[in-house]
């Protein structure tokens, strides 16, 4: 998030994993503002269900600006059912050269059970590799725990699980109470 606009805002880690024919799409739910938490119970991840095809979505940043995406996202579906890369690329398109969704602080991680995107500001619909896709102030840190931890025995729920544990344990920013969607 802009700091000029925000100043002292920080945001949220989530997490995408894809495992064993499911993904799960898993985010805290801490909210600071400088060094003082303001919400820790904020719900970040949601299942979408545009056209009767669900989707799971994962947001960090402003929390107006991500339902307004996600908003966007469930049009774009509805009028491409079945077709998430596709409704994706749409509203990256939209939200890039759009004078109003351009300015808006968000970041996204959807998922439809068998693709997995992350949608920035910047134009970019990521399909990660490894099968692990994470956002926000504790994302690199779930990041690098969930690439640890992929290669056992452990399912797509624990991985990013514990992922988000070791996240919670390393960034200021980022707390256990964790919100799970399954997909797949």
């Amino acid at each position: 998030m802009s700091e000029d606009k925000f100043p002292g805002w920080h945001g949220t880690t989530i997490i995408g994993v894809r495992k064993g024919g499911k993904v799960v799409v898993a985010g805290d739910g801490q909210v600071s503002l400088g060094p003082t938490v303001i919400k820790g119970t904020a719900r970040k991840v949601r299942r979408l269900s545009p056209g009767g095809h669900d989707v799971v979505a994962g947001f960090a940043g402003s929390t107006a600006d991500a339902f307004t995406l996600l908003e966007r996202l469930e049009i774009k579906l509805e009028a491409a059912p079945g077709q998430l890369a596709r409704a994706c690329v749409e509203l990256a398109k939209d939200w890039r050269t759009d004078k109003y969704l351009k300015n808006l602080e968000a970041m996204l991680i959807v998922t439809d059970g068998t693709d997995l995107f992350v949608i920035t500001g910047a134009g970019d619909v990521l399909e990660p590799e490894h099968n692990i896709a994470a956002i926000g102030s504790g994302g690199n840190y779930a990041l690098a725990a969930a690439r640890g931890l992929i290669e056992t025995d452990l399912d797509a729920e624990d991985v990013a699980r514990k992922a988000m544990a070791i996240a919670a344990d390393i960034c200021v920013y980022t707390n256990g109470n964790v919100t799970v969607e399954t997909i797949g």
